[in-house]
């Protein structure tokens, strides 16, 4: 026979029920005082630790340098030309017809050493007359660039790409520096440095 529909079921267990239940006093405990700690390290130690805590080096530490800048060792020439020169002149220093005068057989190039010290360091604007072929192109100042790195690009440049040219020293750049502080503007192509050489010849090497 069926049961009664009408009589109150019998449960054998009660409804669950959600309580809030605290946290344990020793995880309190250990949760108030690693925020104490916390707080007392932030106000105690200061913003420069010693280097086994950090990285200490300053924007100006990561900046790259130029090679030779400031460390006493030997100029990479070969660096600085990639670095600033290739562009134009390229890597095989045959420059780029009818824009950029070649650097390989060039008579500059290979002029007195304090020709290209000066071209170097104040540039050239105007038709430019090399090997025979006329480029007129503007080539910029890299006065920017130390005596050190000058003399090695233009080292570089001289025994490069068949050129047969000497050395160039960092006195001779430093030199012709001194001696051009009056001048402000590029020299004017073939005229400029034909003009230069006039005067260097008038001068002791």
């Amino acid at each position: 026979m069926p049961d009664n529909p009408n009589r109150a079921e019998t449960r054998e267990y009660v409804d669950p029920e959600e309580r809030i239940r605290p946290m344990p006093i020793l995880a309190a405990a250990i949760a108030v005082g690693m925020f104490i700690f916390g707080v007392i390290y932030i106000l105690t130690v200061g913003p420069l630790t010693p280097s086994q805590y950090g990285d200490e080096r300053t924007l100006a530490d990561l900046q790259a340098k130029p090679a030779g800048a400031g460390s006493g060792g030997p100029v990479d020439g070969k660096a600085i030309f990639a670095a600033n020169c290739v562009a134009c002149h390229q890597a095989t220093g045959t420059g780029v017809p009818g824009v950029f005068p070649p650097l390989a057989g060039s008579e500059w190039a290979q002029a007195d050493g304090r020709v290209i010290a000066n071209i170097l360091l104040h540039g050239i604007n105007g038709p430019l007359e090399v090997e025979g072929k006329t480029f007129n192109g503007q080539m910029p100042s890299f006065a920017h660039l130390s005596d050190a790195e000058l003399a090695g690009v233009a080292t570089y440049v001289r025994s490069s790409f068949g050129n047969q040219a000497p050395a160039v020293d960092a006195a001779t750049v430093t030199e012709q520096r001194k001696a051009s502080t009056s001048r402000t503007t590029p020299f004017n192509g073939t005229a400029g440095l034909k003009e230069l050489e006039q005067q260097l010849g008038g001068q002791k090497s």
